[in-house]
């Protein structure tokens, strides 16, 4: 991918292990044989890199041996004694409240409308006390760093860590919307040049809600370098911040909020239409089978069809020289390394235009101030990496939509390139309910096995579906979420289970399973307990909102297990946009929320019986 190598710092050779590992809690839902090893799982400590592609160990599901059924942990997700005893009854009733709201749709959907009034009726004060009693104690844990530290402290004594997330969002400003032309998915090498899959690349109007503001997670549009500088300044705040609530956290971070959307746009078009190329090469020798990391190209064939279409380039010559298709093809890591040269190899670098009927230079609207734009931001990635060093802090680089995560994954591959060749510093974030989901994850893994770093992962189902599947019948090119939720839950345990059998394989692999799906959580521990994975080993994690799924994180947490909580922070004004989101995502997953809603009652009764309704943390 794209390598600036007048970065000094993008080009040294490692960082010092930083990271220190969480102490595994013990427990009564742990087993009395906790404390004996796990098993060894074949090839499980092999660190060999040659290999191009990782293996496919337990893919259909493995066997548990005695003794690793033996060092098997499970976790009561119905005990809500222990679930809720770091929460007060008042808390309790909080949640109680705060959910049952979520269910009306005229409440989530005239939130903004609600809060002007509410705040014109009972002024700023009185109002701000009243969402700090609800919604914005539910889901926010205060107004700065120093606020937050006594819920992350006490959530930290009970197992549970902290993703801190200054939770500013900004709206798109109308003026700052610019058409781009743009290119289709990588997955379908048919579409090549098709103007209705195209539509997916460009930021319009359509992305706004009819009241003009965007109404999904936060994507910074901004013009100038100095906002970027000063996103970069909040992000540096919140890493300090969470290394000094905790020795291992994770602060979360947004592309966006470091670059010009527009120049994400471009290198998204680029990284596409490169891959797409490909994957268009590959199925012209009727390569196309399996998974895309394992496609390959016969060289000798690649070379005669580029010449037949008119590009001048010597492949051959450039993979041969270097070290790239020795067994005389070459997959698309090797295919991608071209970019990383693209100063070299300029001549090289073309794809098709379907409408000319010829070939043109892929970066032709790729500026010198594009290049600028993206060392600026690899600086301010590298900043922000260092002081996640400094600071023992883990970055966790979000998601965002499918027009700009192109860009957005190349980058923090390049970072991860760096920064985590000895520890997992840098986890990007894949969103499952993509139909590529799967492609990108192995893709990714395999660049991370053949190059020596650690792969690291946050899985998310998606937090834009709605977004992309009306945007994308508007514009008329083909939806890219998968097409129904079961659909979505298979592509998440499919990447899910690949990482699982990657860390298992050779454990420099790192995921976060970032899912308030119970089913999802079981499915995670039932694989570890298969492939002989331990908690304390520190390579899976789980983690839920702040303010959501308790019932989960906290047993998740007191029986040893690495658990995080995505604890935003920042003024009530700022945030509004945020316990929106909040709002709609809890009405969206009721099925879940009711239960939790059971639980709470339930807990309740429990605290009532026994004289326990004045119940109060003790840490």
């Amino acid at each position: 991918m794209f390598h600036v190598r007048a970065l000094p710092s993008l080009t040294r050779t490692g960082v010092a292990p930083f990271l220190s590992h969480r102490r595994a809690r013990s427990t009564s839902s742990i087993s009395a044989a906790r404390t004996e090893h796990a098993p060894t799982v074949s090839g499980r400590n092999n660190t060999d890199h040659d290999s191009d592609c990782p293996g496919q160990l337990g893919q259909e599901g493995g066997h548990s041996s005695p003794s690793s059924r033996a060092n098997e942990i499970s976790v009561d997700f119905e005990q809500t004694q222990e679930a809720y005893k770091s929460k007060d009854s008042l808390e309790l009733l909080r949640s109680l409240v705060v959910f049952k709201l979520c269910s009306y749709d005229f409440l989530v959907d005239k939130n903004k409308e609600l809060s002007t009034l509410g705040q014109k009726v009972l002024g700023r004060t009185l109002f701000n006390k009243v969402m700090k009693m609800t919604f914005y104690g539910q889901f926010v844990a205060g107004e700065d760093h120093v606020a937050i530290k006594p819920l992350i402290q006490k959530n930290q004594a009970y197992g549970v860590g902290s993703v801190l997330d200054y939770s500013v969002e900004e709206d798109i400003d109308e003026e700052e919307i610019q058409q781009k032309e743009p290119c289709v998915s990588a997955a379908d090498p048919s579409s090549l040049g098709n103007d209705h899959g195209e539509k997916r690349y460009k930021v319009d109007s359509e992305l706004r809600s009819v009241h003009g503001e965007v109404t999904t997670a936060p994507t910074y549009f901004h013009a100038d370098e100095a906002k970027c500088d000063h996103h970069m300044e909040t992000f540096i705040k919140c890493i300090k911040a969470s290394g000094g609530a905790s020795m291992d956290g994770f602060s979360a971070i947004k592309v966006t909020a470091l670059g010009r959307p527009q120049f994400l746009l471009e290198l998204s078009e680029v990284t596409v239409k490169w891959r797409r190329f490909f994957n268009f090469l590959a199925l012209q020798q009727g390569k196309v089978v399996g998974q895309v990391s394992e496609q390959r190209v016969e060289l000798t064939q690649l070379q005669k069809s580029l010449t037949e279409l008119g590009a001048t380039g010597d492949y051959l010559g450039w993979f041969t020289e270097n070290n790239k298709g020795s067994s005389g093809s070459i997959d698309v890591l090797d295919w991608n390394s071209l970019l990383d040269d693209r100063d070299k190899c300029a001549d090289l670098l073309v794809v098709p235009n379907v409408k000319l009927g010829k070939l043109e230079p892929l970066l032709k609207d790729f500026s010198d101030e594009d290049e600028k734009q993206m060392q600026r931001i690899l600086q301010r990635l590298d900043a922000l990496a260092k002081h996640a060093v400094e600071n023992r802090v883990r970055l966790m680089v979000d998601a965002e939509q499918t027009y700009l995560q192109p860009a957005i994954s190349r980058l923090a591959l390049e970072m991860q390139r760096v920064y985590n060749k000895e520890k997992p510093v840098i986890f990007n974030t894949y969103q499952c309910y993509l139909k590529e989901a799967f492609d990108s994850v192995s893709t990714d893994v395999a660049l991370s096995c053949r190059e020596g770093w650690h792969f690291a992962a946050k899985l998310v189902r998606g937090a834009y579906m709605y977004q992309e599947k009306g945007r994308a019948e508007e514009l008329g090119y083909e939806d890219p979420i998968n097409p129904d939720y079961e659909s979505t839950n298979r592509m998440y345990h499919r990447c899910l289970d690949f990482v699982l059998d990657e860390i298992a394989r050779n454990g420099n692999a790192n995921v976060m399973v970032a899912s308030h799906n119970e089913d999802t959580v079981k499915h995670t521990l039932r694989r570890m307990n298969e492939l002989g994975l331990m908690p304390r080993e520190n390579k899976v994690y789980f983690g839920q909102l702040l303010g959501m799924c308790d019932q989960i994180s906290f047993p998740l947490g007191q029986a040893g297990f690495p658990v995080y909580k995505y604890v935003p922070y920042g003024p009530i004004d700022e945030v509004m946009p945020y316990l929106t989101r909040r709002a709609q995502e809890n009405r969206g997953f009721m099925q879940g929320v009711q239960k939790e809603r059971g639980l709470l009652w339930k807990e309740l009764r429990r605290r009532a019986a026994s004289g326990e309704l004045l119940h109060r943390p003790v840490y």
